[in-house]
């Protein structure tokens, strides 16, 4: 009996976690080719969806300095129905690695995806201001510089991407412009 009411107390809790990452209502989006970027802002928090045409990893960064460097990345796939999310900081122009490898921590909660049909879907939740050293201070009403990527079949963060953009955004508003 106890084993039972602890399989259904975990089935409750890992049904919940996808429900409480996905079933939020994105307030805005940007399509952009083969992938699309959904956000809310809500309190002190981004809600995010990464949506990718890719069997790799679909990931998003926030205001660099130039080109990569020091943007905060989020990066996620999907591999045998397990969804890994990781938080990189854009540690030079053309490359990034692990914030905890970097003195930071891994910032993201609520995670959840799913990979169907060659496509990849990650959720996710992150602090506007997450206090660490290796994250940017996202203001929702100014301007935020977002790049969008995506990789090739190859569930990797070390596969490079075979998509990418750059757009300026009001996180607050839903206004983007595209830059690259």
């Amino acid at each position: 009996m106890k084993r039972l009411a602890f399989g259904l107390m975990l089935l409750v809790l890992l049904w919940g976690g996808w429900t409480l990452a996905s079933s939020h209502d994105f307030q805005h989006t940007i399509d952009d080719g083969p992938m699309s970027f959904s956000w809310t802002v809500d309190g002190e928090n981004l809600h995010v969806k990464l949506t990718g045409k890719t069997t790799g990893w679909v990931g998003v960064g926030f205001n660099p300095e130039k080109m990569m460097k020091g943007a905060n990345f989020i990066m996620g796939y999907v591999k045998g129905g397990k969804v890994k999310v990781t938080d990189h900081i854009g540690n030079n122009e053309r490359n990034h690695k692990a914030d905890k490898k970097s003195g930071g921590a891994n910032n993201t909660s609520d995670i959840a995806g799913s990979e169907e049909g060659g496509v990849t879907e990650i959720f996710f939740t992150i602090p506007l201001n997450s206090g660490d050293s290796t994250d940017t201070a996202l203001d929702p009403g100014g301007v935020t510089t977002v790049l969008l990527g995506m990789g090739g079949g190859r569930d990797s963060f070390r596969s490079v991407h075979k998509f990418r953009s750059v757009h300026q955004v009001t996180l607050s508003t839903g206004a983007s412009e595209k830059v690259k």
